[in-house]
């Protein structure tokens, strides 16, 4: 938001300037002035218009005339027009021949009066504009004296539609212009009611402040029963028609909002207009709890910040278990807080009370690591870092791969065409592990022309990392002389960071002036050094005329670049559009042709959407193939797509009947309906461990699965007694779809999360030379905890209450909703204990 209100702030100033500079380029008087045959002559029916008649300007009445002057452009603005209506001397009909009647302002509809304003009540331009508006909008701002008019008014509106309550100390005001503004848009979605009673801001259970305009919206459409009362949220700022409007957008908001996608991806109507968002974490166990909670919640900060549900379930949430609260904040750039809180009382605060959410982390970091300490931290707990510490005596062959330093970082540079920089850590385990790796890339390119191959240690060289914005380790970037850097953020294997690095010295796209080039570029024709690693062309096609695509496909090539080889082909040679729409292409321009290595066939596809990331979406579902072989690289790509699989697993290749009928049923259904691909135990053994979670036993090979990781889990078997064929096949499918069959199991909900939390290196390090430590200031506080086991004690027997305690507990509090200790972090409290290493 503070980046967007940059953004609105020259906008505004420029068109501030614009409606200073617009009368002094014009007439001196923006005031339209008639005689009363033109006037009446130019009413126009529904067209409203206000009108002052006059024998000659008095001195008493310049002032009148100035602030309507002043008022023409506000008034114009709502299509009502401001008239001075000059009446000749011996003229003495209703509007000109009696002396008070010049003393008075009309307003007219069309030829129909609709109000007589004395000229005293106005008296500046936000009392005309009010007036004015208020006499027109008679039917959407009701006035009310008496609470029983009020009362008739909220009754009528229960079930039907809202109630927006305004006091102004009086009409006419700046006040009272502001919410007949925000009425002239809003009075067909709510119905305004305005008074200027002070009493009646009592009776609707408000403090009374006589001076102070008031604004209630009344939410009486979800009020079913006429005993029930409107719930009332207050307007807290000043009554302006920016806070109004950004007050009945936040009523209009859902109550609460329902997530199933990271929280950082997340935006909502509170959060553009500068809110915080609260979540509930949420999961399957306790969701109705949960729900109360929110709702109960959202009421109580509705107008302040928004409340929404996210249930672990759907999201995997790298966060500790316990959390059950998230604040995200409107500032960019600032991460969401998790937080653990024992009811909704210590949320208010948090939104109130900003620096409330700094205090709690704390006291949540301190309890933390008091918990890492009785963990039992002596075992290896990761994969990786066992493999490393494994191999941690094997001297890696460094030779060819150039250490840099802040002193030598900007020269090696220039040094090839191209250079690959590895950022890393020392001391962190991945690091090490794709160091090995980068070091068989660089045997790889061994004699490779223009290409070298570096490492920069950030632990050693922080300031080289932090000016090359590596925020994460390890980190691999491509520098090529007057480019930005190419950051890779694939598979971080041997042969797939060696392909990247060849494929990345092509331009990606590639310009081609020519059919012929564009006909050799789609037979595969590269570079010798390039047949290894290419497996697929994709060429776009264009007009000159085409521009927005082209650039479109150009801004896709930077982001693909290394994964693919892009092509582009743009002339208007009427020879050349004949030759991509005959038979052998079928396409017009803007297209795109692909080609895969191996494969003579070339795929025809109409560009229908013209953004970077629609192509980039586009290319990458396009290379994926038809009947995949599911290894441990590729499988990240088919799960994006977030379909069921149906997987063939079979020991060693697959047969050809088995082949060429599951190749045929790929290309027979629709697409993205489902997966069919193949997975082979002896080129991925970890296939093996699939198969016992799906079966408890590996059943004999090769066996048939359907299973849905993204929407229940539930897992079936091909019947072993049928062929492989496709007819088979989608019989069995059918049968699946109506329910026939019964799942061999069902995969757990449980998230795939690491058996221990991970090192804390800061606190290693405290350890190791407290005298160092930032944290001295807490030692007194950890003095007093370990002087009250007690409490401790106390502490984790709450922690560990039986349900049937917490429901006695629960039925206790009136207000439903108000505890947060009994929702999804006590039950994963619950399963909380140590592991160990050899449970890998």
């Amino acid at each position: 938001m503070p980046a967007q209100k940059d953004r609105w702030f020259p906008s505004f100033s420029f068109l501030l300037f614009c409606a200073s500079f617009i009368p002094m380029l014009g007439s001196t008087s923006l005031l339209q002035e008639l005689s009363p045959q033109e006037y009446f002559s130019s009413l126009q029916a529904g067209r409203a218009s206000l009108a002052y008649f006059s024998h000659n300007v008095s001195p008493g009445a310049q002032p009148f005339l100035e602030q309507i002057e002043n008022s023409v452009e506000a008034l114009q603005d709502y299509g009502i027009s401001v008239v001075k209506v000059n009446c000749p001397k011996e003229d003495v009909s209703r509007y000109c021949g009696k002396e008070n009647a010049l003393r008075k302002a009309y307003l007219f509809r069309g030829n129909m009066l609709i109000r007589e304003f004395p000229t005293d009540a106005l008296f500046d331009v936000n009392s005309i504009v009010a007036n004015v508006l208020f006499a027109l909008l008679f039917n959407e701002v009701k006035y009310v004296e008496t609470l029983t008019d009020l009362q008739n008014i909220e009754n009528a509106l229960k079930g039907r539609s809202n109630m927006v309550f305004v006091y102004v100390p009086a009409t006419g005001t700046a006040e009272h212009r502001a919410v007949m503004e925000v009425a002239f848009v809003y009075g067909t979605v709510h119905q305004f009611v305005l008074t200027t009673e002070a009493t009646l801001l009592k009776d609707t259970g408000d403090e009374p402040d006589a001076s102070s305009a008031r604004l209630l919206f009344c939410h009486c459409q979800q009020a079913t029963d006429v005993a029930q009362p409107c719930r009332k949220t207050p307007l807290e700022q000043d009554l302006t028609v920016l806070n109004i409007h950004r007050h009945l957008k936040l009523m209009g908001a859902p109550l609460v909002t329902e997530v199933a996608e990271d929280p950082e991806k997340v935006s909502t109507v509170h959060l553009q207009l500068g809110l915080p968002l609260v979540f509930i974490l949420s999961q399957k166990e306790t969701y109705e709890a949960d729900r109360r909670t929110a709702e109960f919640l959202a009421w109580q900060l509705l107008g302040k910040a928004g409340v929404a549900l996210l249930s672990r379930d759907l999201v995997d949430l790298n966060v500790l278990l316990r959390s059950n609260v998230a604040l995200k904040t409107p500032d960019e750039g600032v991460p969401i807080k998790y937080l653990v809180l024992e009811d909704t009382d210590e949320v208010i605060t948090l939104v109130e009370d900003k620096s409330k959410v700094e205090q709690i982390q704390e006291d949540e970091d301190e309890e933390d690591e008091d918990e890492k300490e009785n963990d039992n931290q002596d075992v290896q707990d990761d994969q990786v870092v066992e493999a490393v510490s494994r191999d941690k005596k094997r001297e890696l062959p460094l030779e060819q791969i150039l250490t840099l330093t802040e002193e030598t970082f900007h020269s090696a540079m220039l040094k090839a065409a191209q250079t690959v920089v590895l950022f890393y850590a020392s001391w962190e385990a991945v690091s090490l592990a794709v160091l090995q790796s980068y070091t068989e890339v660089a045997d790889h390119l061994k004699g490779v022309q223009g290409v070298l191959l570096s490492r920069v240690n950030c632990w050693d060289w922080p300031g080289v990392c932090t000016t090359e914005n590596v925020t994460q380790f390890p980190t691999i970037k491509i520098y090529k002389r007057g480019e930005q850097p190419l950051m890779y953020n694939g598979m971080l294997g041997t042969e797939e960071l060696t392909s990247f690095i060849m494929l990345s010295r092509v331009s990606c796209p590639l310009k081609l002036m020519t059919i012929d080039e564009a006909e050799g570029y789609l037979r595969g024709e590269l570079p010798t050094e390039l047949s290894s690693y290419h497996h697929a062309s994709v060429l776009g096609v264009f007009s000159t005329a085409m521009s927005k695509a082209r650039e479109a496909f150009i801004e896709a090539g930077s982001i693909l670049s290394g994964h693919v080889t892009m092509g582009m082909y743009f002339e208007d040679d009427a020879l050349a559009f004949h030759f991509f729409r005959s038979r052998k292409y079928a396409v017009s321009p803007p297209a795109l042709l692909l080609a895969r290595s191996g494969d003579r066939s070339v795929e025809g596809i109409a560009l229908s959407k013209e953004s970077a990331q629609d192509i980039v979406q586009m290319i990458r579902y396009r290379l994926l193939d038809t009947f995949p072989e599911i290894t441990v690289q590729n499988l990240p790509h088919y799960l994006q797509l977030r379909k069921p699989f149906l997987i063939l697993f079979s020991d060693g290749d697959i047969g050809q009947l088995e082949s060429k009928e599951m190749l045929k049923l790929a290309k027979g259904i629709p697409q993205q309906v489902f997966i069919p691909c193949w997975l082979n135990l002896k080129n991925t053994p970890v296939g093996h461990g699939v198969l016992k979670a799906y079966f408890a036993t590996v059943p004999s090979l090769p066996v048939l699965v359907w299973v849905n990781l993204h929407a229940g889990g539930q897992v079936f078997k091909f019947p072993s007694e049928q062929s492989v064929t496709e007819t088979n096949i989608l019989s069995w499918l059918e049968k699946l779809k109506a329910g026939l069959e019964i799942p061999s199991s069902t995969l757990s909900e449980e998230d795939w999360k690491p058996p221990l939390p991970a090192y804390n290196f800061l606190q290693m390090m405290d350890t190791t030379a407290p005298e160092f430590t930032l944290r001295a200031s807490y030692r007194h506080g950890d003095g007093q905890e370990q002087q009250q086991p007690e409490g401790s004690e106390e502490k984790a027997t709450v922690r560990e209450e039986t349900p049937e305690e917490a429901g006695v507990k629960a039925e206790k509090v009136q207000s439903p909703g108000r505890d947060l200790r009994g929702t999804a972090p006590r039950l994963a409290g619950r399963e909380k204990q140590a592991k160990r290493h050899s449970e890998l």
